[in-house]
C-alpha cells in the first residue's frame, strides 16, 4: 500500500475516536442509557447499526466464497435471511413491548432468576468477539504487516475505547458511519472488476464448476446444518438489544425488514468478489485473505486504501457491538442479578465487563485457525441451550415451568458441548453417531418443552 493508503486507514481510526466520545453527557452514565441509549433509536439508526454490527465476518465470507463460490449463498446468505424474518415476524415487536433492558431480564420474568442467570453465562460465551478479533488481527497483518498477537491485541484495545467511554450510543455512532464505508468499498471494488473484467462470462469461464453449483462441493448435511445454525438469530442478542433501543415496536419491527434487503445487497456484493478472487488469484495459499489479496492486485492507490477502509469499518462495528454486549451481559445479567450490586454500579462494572470479555475473546481468538471453526462451535452449543426457551418467552401461552426451563438450558447446552468435544478429541474428527452436535442439544430441548411445559392464561409482558 502507498502513503495516500495509510493515511487514510489514520484519519478513518482518528474519526471513529471523535465520533465514539463526541457528545457524552452525564445522564449517559446510567444503565438504561449506557446500555440502551435511552430507547430513542430512529428507523435509519436502527437499519446501520444492525446491518454493520452483524455483519462482521467479512474475511469468513470471503474464504467460504473463495473455496465454494455461490454456495456461500445458501450458507451464509439465505438461512440467517429466513431466521431474521421469523424474528422481525415473531419476536421484535414483543421485544420492544417487553420493555426490558436485556434478554436474561425476559427468562427472568418468565422462568425465575436461576434460569435468567444459566442463560446469562450462555450468553455472556455467545457474545464475545473471538471470531471478529481474529479477522481484524489477520487484517491488520496484511495491512501493516504486524504478527497476529500484536495486531489481535492492539485491534481490540482501539475497538474497545470508545465503547469504554460512551457506551451503546457510542456504537451506534461508529456504526453510522461504518455502514456507509462497508457498501462504498465493497460496491468500488464489484464496479472496478466488471469494468476491466467482464461478467458472469468471465467467472464462469474462470473458476471451478462446482463453484456454480447449489452445494460447492459440500454435502447437503452439511449446508443443511448451517440453516440450523442459522436459528441462532432468535436468541441473537444484538437484534434483541437493537429492539429494546428502538423508539418503538414499529421501529423494531420494520428495522429487521430493510436490514434483509441491505443484508442481500451485500451478499451479492461479498460473494461475486470472492468470484473474482479465484478466477484472478487461483493458487491463493491463504483464502481467507481473498479479499485483500485480490483488492490489491487490481485497484490504484487510494481506492486500496478506502477498501481496506471497508474490511476495517466491517470488522470493527462488530467488535464494538459484541464487546459491548457481553459487558452488559456481565454487568446487568451475572453480577447485578446474583450479587444485587446497585443499579446506578452497573455502569461501572459493564467498563469492567468489557475489559473482561475482551481479554477472553483475545485468548479464543489466538486458540482458533478458522474463524468458520468459531462460528460454528460456539453456534452449536449456545443455540441448543436457549432456542427454545428464550422464543417460548416470547410466544404463545404454552411456556415452559421454571425448572424445566433451568435443567433444558444446562442439559441442552451441556450434552451439544460433550458432543462437540467428541469430534475434537478423536482421531479422525467424526462426532458420535456420525450427528452434528447442535442436534442432540436441540432434541433435549424440545423434549423439555413437550413434557415440561404448560398452557398459561396470563401472557408476562
Amino acid at each position: 500500500m502507498s502513503a495516500i493508503d495509510y493515511i487514510i486507514i489514520f484519519a478513518y481510526l482518528a474519526g471513529l475516536i471523535y465520533l465514539g466520545i463526541s457528545r457524552r453527557h452525564k445522564s449517559d452514565e446510567s444503565a438504561g442509557s449506557f446500555i440502551l441509549g435511552g430507547r430513542m433509536l430512529t428507523l435509519p439508526a436502527f437499519v446501520a447499526t444492525l446491518v454493520s454490527s452483524w455483519y462482521g465476518g467479512i474475511l469468513g465470507v470471503g474464504e467460504y466464497s473463495y473455496m465454494y463460490g455461490v454456495s456461500t449463498w445458501l450458507v451464509f446468505g439465505i438461512p440467517y435471511y429466513i431466521a431474521a424474518l421469523l424474528f422481525a415476524l415473531f419476536l421484535a415487536k414483543r421485544a420492544r413491548q417487553a420493555e426490558v433492558l436485556t434478554i436474561p431480564d425476559r427468562l427472568d420474568a418468565v422462568y425465575g432468576q436461576p434460569t435468567a442467570v444459566a442463560g446469562s453465562v450462555i450468553l455472556f460465551f455467545m457474545t464475545l468477539p473471538a471470531a471478529y478479533i481474529l479477522m481484524l488481527s489477520v487484517l491488520l497483518q496484511i495491512l501493516f504487516g504486524w504478527s497476529l498477537w500484536v495486531g489481535a491485541v492492539l485491534g481490540t484495545m482501539f475497538s474497545v475505547f470508545y465503547v469504554f467511554l460512551g457506551g451503546f450510543k457510542a456504537v451506534v455512532r461508529t456504526d453510522l458511519f461504518q455502514f456507509g464505508l462497508m457498501f462504498a468499498g465493497f460496491i468500488l471494488l464489484f464496479v472496478f472488476l466488471l469494468i476491466n473484467y467482464g461478467g458472469f462470462e468471465f467467472i464462469r469461464n474462470n473458476v471451478p464448476i462446482t463453484h456454480l453449483t447449489w452445494h460447492g462441493g459440500n454435502s447437503g448435511w452439511y449446508i443443511a446444518v448451517w440453516y440450523v445454525i442459522a436459528l441462532s438469530t432468535l436468541i441473537e442478542p444484538a437484534f434483541y438489544q437493537r429492539c429494546y433501543a428502538a423508539k418503538s415496536a414499529n421501529v423494531a419491527r420494520n428495522g429487521i425488514f430493510v436490514s434483509i434487503l441491505f443484508w442481500v445487497v451485500f451478499d451479492f456484493l461479498t460473494t461475486s468478489c470472492g468470484l473474482y478472487a479465484r478466477a484472478l488469484l487461483p493458487e491463493l495459499a491463504n483464502p481467507v485473505a481473498s479479499f485483500p489479496a485480490l483488492a490489491e492486485l487490481v485497484l490504484p492507490a487510494g481506492l486500496l486504501g478506502l477498501f481496506a477502509l471497508a474490511l476495517l469499518a466491517t470488522v470493527m462495528s462488530t467488535i464494538d457491538s459484541y464487546s459491548f454486549l457481553a459487558a452488559s451481559t456481565f454487568s446487568r445479567d451475572i453480577v447485578w442479578r446474583m450479587f444485587k450490586v446497585a443499579e446506578n454500579r452497573i455502569t461501572y462494572f459493564t467498563r469492567i465487563g468489557l475489559i473482561l470479555s475482551a481479554g477472553i475473546a483475545l485468548l479464543a481468538a489466538l486458540f482458533f485457525e478458522s474463524v468458520v471453526d468459531i462460528w460454528h462451535d460456539f453456534g452449536s452449543v449456545g443455540t441448543p441451550a436457549l432456542l427454545v426457551p428464550l422464543f417460548f418467552a416470547f410466544n404463545g401461552k404454552r411456556k415452559m415451568q421454571p425448572s424445566a426451563a433451568l435443567f433444558s438450558i444446562i442439559l441442552a447446552g451441556s450434552v451439544s458441548f460433550v458432543w462437540l468435544l467428541s469430534g475434537k478429541l478423536s482421531v479422525d474428527g467424526i462426532y458420535w453417531l456420525g450427528l452434528e452436535p447442535i442436534f442432540p442439544g436441540l432434541l433435549i430441548s424440545v423434549l423439555f418443552y413437550l413434557f415440561g411445559s404448560k398452557k398459561t392464561y396470563s401472557v408476562i409482558d
